[in-house]
């Protein structure tokens, strides 16, 4: 099963299980019974954890291990992990069935729905209350905003990505009250990806009449006309403490911005994410959390970011959208997925905000 492997030089095409990375593997495995268990069971398993340790750690060093010299050996690591494009990566309904089936990937006890924390519950000592929206498409007004300290907002949050839209989106963030507003772009966002642009007014149709009669000037610093956020654009930021790192792209979407298809192009971006970041804000969602279309019957979500989320960064949080029908709250023990789509398939805006607290970092 090719998804990961090791810069140890270990061939990732040796361990080919009924299983895939990252499960419980299944019958009719390739590798040696001992090091196929090794390598996909629980990451949480304490014996695993300690066994890792001992093997990073230099000889002579002394027995006593506490939690963090664990943790210490497991982030030094996934370090040396690479993932690799998912064999079932151009279809991930496809994925999300082989996965489930052979490794109960993403059923309970593995995965779990989670309720969202109550936008009138108080919050407790010592954390930070991010308040998370995407896809409000224009649509503010009628959003009730919960009391929180920082603003995720993980893309479209435009039509069309039109400067009179930016404009009016800058002065909805500048009337709220949060210490800190972070922002993503989304497909919809069209002029904030330059390629795009660059191809569709060449074109001798008018696929978006409305955008591709813009003028460059009118388009190319349009990311500037936000000024009362943080725009994060394949780049992190810290803020109390967290490392906070934003992406726009998703897999291919009946051409519009920052469409990239499955496999390499796709796992090319998702390599710039550093490890040790605490959240992660995508546009798209990572395949089987809150990425199920039912009027096409299918999972959209993408398997590389799955593998980079899951195997190699395991942020806290990760915030993304795009999916209106996905809208909710999912959690696999490391990190907690958000869905925070607003609209609704139909662009009704009647979708709440999405409160997570979080403990602060205590170097914060």
């Amino acid at each position: 099963m090719k998804g990961i492997s090791e810069q140890t030089g270990r061939d990732s095409s040796v361990c080919r299980s009924g299983g895939g990375p990252g499960g419980s593997g299944g019958s009719g495995g390739r590798c040696p019974g001992g090091l196929r268990r090794s390598m996909w069971r629980s990451r949480w398993d304490a014996g695993v954890l300690k066994a890792e340790a001992l093997a990073l750690l230099p000889c002579g060093l002394g027995m006593a291990f506490s939690q963090s010299h664990v943790m210490t050996a497991r982030r030094h690591q996934h370090s040396r992990l690479i993932i690799e494009v998912d064999e079932y990566s151009s279809n991930p309904t496809q994925a999300f069935t082989f996965y489930n089936i052979n490794q109960g990937r993403f059923q309970p006890p593995h995965v779990q729905m989670v309720d969202p924390v109550p936008h009138d519950a108080p919050k407790p000592p010592g954390y930070t209350r991010f308040v998370c929206v995407s896809d409000t498409h224009s649509r503010t007004d009628p959003i009730q905003m919960p009391y929180g300290d920082v603003l995720i907002h993980a893309g479209d949050f435009t039509e069309l990505g039109l400067p009179s839209e930016v404009k009016k989106f800058n002065e909805w963030l500048g009337s709220l009250p949060y210490e800190y507003k972070i922002v993503i772009a989304g497909n919809h966002e069209l002029t904030f990806d330059q390629e795009f642009m660059a191809d569709l007014i060449k074109q001798d149709f008018y696929y978006f009449p409305s955008v591709s009669k813009l003028k460059p000037e009118n388009y190319e610093n349009v990311q500037s006309l936000l000024t009362n956020c943080i725009y994060l654009q394949d780049s992190e930021v810290t803020v109390r403490g967290f490392r906070i790192y934003g992406s726009p792209w998703q897999p291919w979407f009946y051409g519009w911005g920052f469409n990239l298809p499955r496999g390499q192009a796709l796992l090319e971006k998702w390599n710039l994410i550093p490890e040790g970041v605490d959240i992660l804000i995508t546009h798209g969602p990572p395949l089987g959390f809150l990425d199920w279309v039912p009027k096409k019957m299918q999972r959209v979500g993408c398997v590389e970011l799955l593998n980079t989320v899951q195997r190699r960064v395991q942020p806290r949080l990760h915030v993304f959208g795009h999916i209106h029908e996905g809208y909710g709250v999912m959690a696999d023990g490391t990190t907690t997925y958000v869905n925070a789509s607003v609209c609704t398939v139909n662009y009704q805006p009647v979708n709440p905000p999405i409160v997570i607290d979080l403990p602060t970092p205590r170097n914060s």
